[in-house]
């Protein structure tokens, strides 16, 4: 009954914003978590580390308030938050090349000088994309301070993975505008945008100025393949042309991914003196 059924309002005659609840009721996080390390010895280090996770609350840190905001919904808020990762991998190395001084291979004269002092490190990244919400007009719904969830017509929603204009990464044809005054049969963050995976490496190289002062050269490549990174889709049915017979003629953005994080590839160049 929009402004005129809020709780407040029938109560005290309030008509501004009152509520802003974060956090609101519980959270839970269970995972499990493995970690592997070799230590640096003999010019070689490696780690590796990876959990297996699940994050469920109401709503998450970044809300100023929860979707169903209506006391006869609250306990459709809970679902995964908008950060939940299963799968994260992350392994990184250091390995100094065996050329040089004091090293197995060219340990003296000119092969020394020029093989010697060499030094690569990486960093490999891979975890899963984050849920989303397939949205709706929340117009017919005439409840200030709630979101709108799409109706879901289809038992189970295909992930295509197209990416770009006119290509959806998922089926949009299981999903419908809400017209009624009710909300959508969705919950929050049933879906799951794309993954990442990522390889951050660098090069350096250490020069011996004298005894104790060295001079070290560094050339670093942050996201080394240069891989884009895409965000999550457009999610709001709304958003899509319909035929009279209901079948979409334009997605208008919905389950359109357009958008990518601003990680492309870059160079890093620099030199450090110790002593």
């Amino acid at each position: 009954t929009g402004a005129a059924g809020r709780e407040l309002n029938r109560r005290f005659g309030r008509t501004a914003d009152t509520r802003a609840v974060t956090p609101f009721r519980t959270a839970n996080y269970n995972a499990f978590q493995a970690h592997a390390e070799r230590r640096f010895a003999n010019g070689f280090q490696f780690t590796a580390a990876y959990t297996f996770s699940k994050a469920i609350a109401y709503n998450d840190n970044s809300d100023a308030a929860l979707d169903f905001n209506w006391p006869g919904a609250f306990d459709r808020n809970r679902a995964l938050t908008g950060y939940d990762r299963p799968h994260n991998f992350q392994t990184s190395a250091i390995v100094e090349l065996p050329f040089g001084k004091n090293r197995k291979l060219a340990h003296d004269g000119w092969k020394a000088r020029i093989l010697g002092g060499w030094q690569l490190n990486a960093i490999f990244s891979s975890y899963s994309g984050t849920p989303f919400s397939v949205t709706s007009s929340n117009a017919s719904l005439n409840a200030p301070g709630n979101n709108q969830t799409a109706d879901q017509v289809l038992q189970e929603v295909r992930i295509l993975g197209g990416v770009g204009r006119g290509s959806s990464y998922f089926d949009p044809n299981a999903f419908v505008p809400v017209t009624a005054v009710r909300y959508g049969n969705t919950g929050r963050n049933i879906l799951r945008g794309p993954g990442l995976v990522n390889l951050d490496a660098g090069l350096f190289r250490t020069f011996s100025l004298t005894e104790r002062v060295k001079l070290q050269f560094r050339a670093e490549a942050f996201n080394f393949t240069n891989t884009p990174h895409f965000n999550n889709p457009g999610a709001s049915v709304s958003g899509a042309t319909r035929n009279p017979d209901g079948s979409i003629r334009s997605l208008g953005g919905f389950s359109e991914i357009t958008s990518a994080l601003a990680d492309e590839r870059q160079f890093r160049l620099s030199m450090r003196v110790t002593f």
